[in-house]
């Protein structure tokens, strides 16, 4: 008798219509179009190295991982790899290494990076580098000195000026690409 209850239940609920497999790839597609608008503006992005102005710790061709997130949550540091809008043209974005605060003073004399007149280490620079002096210059509130880690060949600070915080698009965060090269920044 419980056989036959369960089988008239059973003849009563509504049937579920199977979805169509192009209404389910279709809800697919958008689903992964709002994450990668999600991720890409408010998470993540990432971004190619067309030039060895950040040579030898960013190679040409590189690719980087960029956390757009990390400045919401804390200041940017000396020595952080950046990425941000090139201040003369914000079509472009530059990645370069950040070396002064609003409020120091930066200078390099002899090849030596000094801030507030004291030395300063970069361990990331090649041994024996020598690059041109540059005189002292007090970074303004707001701003930030920037310089590629290839002295030589780097568009940075020393010829625009200095690269304001609303300029920032995020702190490079490793390298994913070639997988030879796979390393946190």
């Amino acid at each position: 008798m419980e056989q036959v209850r369960q089988d008239r239940l059973d003849d009563v609920r509504p049937e579920k219509k199977q979805k169509s497999i192009w209404l389910e790839l279709l809800e697919l597609i958008v689903i992964a179009f709002v994450l990668v608008v999600i991720i890409k503006g408010f998470l993540i992005e990432p971004f190619y190295i067309p030039s060895g102005s950040m040579e030898p710790t960013l190679q040409i061709n590189d690719r980087i991982i960029v956390s757009k997130l990390s400045y919401h949550l804390t200041h940017p540091h000396r020595g952080d790899i950046i990425v941000f809008k090139y201040p003369e043209d914000h079509r472009r974005d530059f990645v370069k290494r950040l070396i002064a605060v609003g409020g120091e003073t930066v200078e390099l004399r002899n090849s030596v990076l000094l801030i507030n007149g004291q030395p300063v280490a970069e361990d990331y620079l090649p041994q024996g580098l020598k690059f041109d002096n540059y005189p002292p210059t007090k970074v303004p509130y707001g701003f930030y000195f920037m310089l590629g880690d290839n002295r030589n060949n780097s568009d940075d600070s020393r010829y625009w000026g200095m690269m304001p915080q609303k300029d920032i698009i995020g702190k490079a965060v490793f390298i994913y690409w070639p997988l030879n090269r796979l390393e946190t920044l």
